[in-house]
């Protein structure tokens, strides 16, 4: 029997080796995808504009309730939402601040004054952000897929919040949200769908 020579034998090794390695290498690297590296990789964006359309499922409603709009984020902690359609309203929310505008009324409180509000608006800010402190001092979070494309459930740790809400569940690409989907315990489900935008476009489409 003929022996290999010794380069082409460690050749043959290093061969073997680098393909039993490869499925274990991709399965370390999806492993590492937790909540820390997927709130490093939200980090990176310091603003971010945003169209979505929502579809709310309602207890009592025969079909959903569609409303669209856009949104906008800047770091550290500003978040807008308004509500074109079906009629005018906004959610604007910066530190402990939060004013709420509709039909020409304006209501301006603090976060600190509605536990449960608070909550929902730091899981968005939270997840825009990239703070996964803030996000884990609310919610329990569980992280599932690879960074071009991630799924984040977050389920309230406030026992009041866990009475209405049951979970809500983020799913992205890369540094980008593309849904946020929400489940109360009475059954009641909304879906919101975002379409990013270029920094600044809502401003110009504005002039």
């Amino acid at each position: 029997m003929k022996t290999p020579n010794p380069d082409r034998r460690r050749l043959l090794v290093r061969t073997l080796a680098l393909a039993a390695a490869g499925p274990l290498a991709a399965r370390a690297q999806a492993a590492r995808f937790d909540l820390k590296a997927l709130t490093a990789l939200l980090a990176q964006r310091r603003e971010a504009e945003a169209r979505f359309s929502e579809e709310r499922h309602v207890t009592g409603f025969d079909s959903p309730l569609r409303a669209s709009g856009t949104l906008s984020f800047s770091a550290p902690d500003r978040f807008v939402r308004h509500v074109l359609e079906p009629r005018p309203e906004s959610m604007a929310v910066q530190g402990n601040t939060i004013v709420l505008r509709r039909g020409g009324r304006s209501r301006q409180m603090t976060l600190d004054a509605v536990p449960e509000l608070t909550a929902l608006v730091e899981a968005m800010r939270g997840t825009l952000t990239g703070d996964a402190a803030l996000l884990q001092r609310h919610f329990e979070t569980r992280v599932e897929g690879e960074p071009g494309r991630w799924t984040l459930t977050l389920l309230p740790r406030d026992a009041r919040l866990a009475t209405q809400v049951r979970e809500m569940q983020i799913a992205g690409q890369a540094g980008e949200i593309r849904s946020v989907g929400l489940w109360l315990t009475n059954g009641d489900r909304s879906l919101m769908l975002v379409d990013n935008l270029p920094p600044g476009t809502l401003a110009r489409e504005a002039r």
